[in-house]
């Protein structure tokens, strides 16, 4: 029974980890952004949301580390994407 507790509770805890990650405004606008025109590089964040690319980064591995965005280099730049099913459907219900 106590292990049970114990592994809803982790449940619970990653969930909330995962909320607080995106509860950002700009990191909101980074996954909505990658959901709807799929795979960018940090220079097209730049562009889109009009602020410094360091402070676009420091955003993005904070997504990375919490496992919301997933990353590919091809050549010199590195595309984000977002591949987290969770993530996809909060925001989804988030926006639509």
């Amino acid at each position: 029974m106590l292990e049970m507790f114990q592994e809803e509770l982790e449940v619970y805890e990653n969930n909330a980890e995962l909320l607080k990650v995106l509860a950002h405004p700009v990191r909101l606008c980074i996954v909505k952004g990658l959901i709807e025109r799929g795979p960018s590089n940090v220079s097209t964040m730049y562009t889109c949301l009009n602020m410094p690319q360091s402070t676009i980064s420091q955003h993005l591995a904070k997504l990375k580390s919490a496992k919301i965005v997933t990353s590919e280099r091809k050549g010199l730049e590195i595309y984000y994407d977002v591949q987290n099913e969770k993530v996809l459907q909060l925001i989804q219900v988030m926006f639509h």
